[in-house]
């Protein structure tokens, strides 16, 4: 199987973070899942704890192995620091902007919507999550979608958080990429340095 599509509680459970959402169950199981989850744990090694973090990464983002390769590859050769590098390219992602826009509730649904051609880039169809956005690109809702449940739902959500990366015009909803965020307004809590130290070995 390429992509993940089992419990999101069991993988916010492995990591202590609910990673691919809101997760009960991690509030009222806080700790690691299956029989041997509230065993007292052994000493993890260093390589465990850099491919946690990468794995982190991969889960949140919603990229296969390989797709994460070639990302940092291309983080490498970037100006700048790799592990930072890494983190802007992932949030440049089509499907990733569509979850920060608020047009989707959660990076899955905004891989749907993305697919199943509901998005639009510079006034054409793009339906392939990974597409990398450059700055000043516009992101739009396609006019027949626009009703959809899921995305007016999303849109009215009690707190759409807004980023000073992205730009949002509710009337017409577009969005603009405005340029690569800075490693200090991305939310999520990820070590890139030790994702860094594991494909430096």
């Amino acid at each position: 199987m390429a992509r993940y599509t089992g419990p999101k509680s069991k993988i916010a459970r492995r990591f202590g973070e609910p990673i691919l959402g809101p997760s009960k169950a991690l509030a009222r199981k806080n700790y690691g899942p299956g029989q041997h989850g509230k065993g007292k744990r052994g000493k993890v090694s260093e390589y465990a704890l850099q491919l946690k973090e990468k794995q982190k990464v991969k889960y949140t983002y919603g990229i296969l192995e390989k797709q994460f390769e070639n990302l940092f590859h291309k983080a490498a050769v970037k100006e700048g620091i790799k592990g930072e590098n890494l983190l802007k390219l992932c949030e440049a992602r089509l499907d990733n902007t569509v979850y920060r826009l608020g047009i989707a509730p959660t990076r899955r649904a905004a891989r749907q919507l993305t697919i199943h051609k509901h998005i639009m880039v510079d006034g054409e169809i793009v339906n392939i999550p990974s597409y990398s956005l450059k700055a000043g690109q516009l992101i739009s809702v396609r006019e027949k979608s626009k009703s959809l449940e899921v995305v007016t739902n999303s849109l009215t959500g009690k707190a759409v958080k807004r980023f000073n990366w992205l730009e949002w015009d509710a009337a017409s909803m577009t969005g603009k990429f405005i340029s690569y965020p800075e490693r200090s307004d991305i939310p999520e809590n990820f070590n890139e340095q030790a994702i860094v130290e594991l494909y430096s070995k």
